[in-house]
């Protein structure tokens, strides 16, 4: 990303001549008081991205994605560079959307408050040393840890704040189905149904474990949008045709419908679809500059 400076230059020109109708030779020429110089434009430091007007610096993003592919490779787990740089650039950008936003709604993390929470992940370490070490180790020294840690505060404020947000219950869909992993026998069973097979009994014959049950299911949960739309869709009673989705061929049965409680797993689902729902319309409405 290449950033101009600006450098504001003052010319100041001046023709004085002293007439000789005017005053006597030894009358002084007016001193012009001589301007101000404009303090210089800061210079703005080397960014992998600039947030509404905020920097992230090329430091911090190559500290952090250091950190994301130590984290990865002890894992097990494999990448690319590219995967790993947008990866990493992205949560960064999002954390700082985060923590603009957290600012705006009036949370402040003071000295008082970083310095506490300091001391409290150097007591959990057994000392402030074993910090310092710890920072080290992860590419921080203490300018970059305090700033980071702050960011970090204020990003899981505007988090909290925003999956606190989602319901605890809601419109919810009692959930049966077939699945098969071809089409030929999700058409077979389709056609079952259609002569008059017990939707519950041949569920049962195709997965014999679960018999088919879902169990309550919100809208949104489903990772297949078509799946979710067609779901959704469907009264109490009502029989879906065939979805194709990745996991295989659905026949779906709505059993009841009505406001319910979440369960757990789909709190979390629809917390993440609030989060991610939040970033994107904040991306939308923000300056994001990204170092070319």
């Amino acid at each position: 990303m290449q950033f101009r400076r600006i450098v504001l230059t003052l010319f100041l020109t001046m023709g004085i001549s002293a007439c000789g109708s005017f005053g006597t030779p030894n009358t002084p020429t007016p001193a012009v008081p001589s301007a101000t110089p404009a303090p210089p434009t800061p210079t703005p430091p080397p960014s992998a991205a600039v947030v509404n007007g905020e920097f992230i610096t090329i430091a911090e993003y190559e500290s952090e994605l250091a950190r994301f592919k130590a984290a990865q490779t002890a894992l097990g787990l494999s990448f690319t560079d590219e995967d790993a740089s947008k990866t990493v650039l992205e949560d960064m950008v999002a954390q700082v959307l985060l923590s603009q936003a957290a600012r705006e709604g009036n949370f402040a993390v003071s000295d008082a408050d970083l310095q506490s929470r300091i001391d409290a992940l150097a007591g959990e370490l057994g000392s402030a040393d074993a910090l310092t070490q710890w920072q080290s180790a992860h590419g921080y020294d203490e300018a970059s840890f305090r700033l980071a840690l702050k960011r970090s505060l204020e990003a899981a404020w505007m988090r909290d704040k925003i999956v606190a947000s989602v319901p605890a219950s809601a419109e919810q869909i009692h959930l049966r189905q077939i699945l098969t992993y071809n089409e030929a026998d999700a058409q077979a069973a389709l056609a079952e149904l259609s002569a008059g097979a017990d939707f519950d009994e041949l569920a049962a014959q195709y997965d014999p474990v679960t018999s088919g049950e879902l169990g309550w299911v919100p809208q949104g949960y489903l990772l297949d949008p078509e799946a979710d739309a067609a779901v959704f869709a469907l009264q109490t009673g009502d029989v879906s045709g065939i979805i194709p989705t990745e996991a295989g061929f659905h026949i779906f049965k709505a059993i009841e419908r009505a406001e319910h409680p979440l369960s757990p797993d789909a709190l979390l689902a629809l917390q993440s679809t609030a989060l991610n729902a939040w970033l994107a319309d904040q991306r939308e409405k923000s300056e994001i500059v990204f170092a070319p």
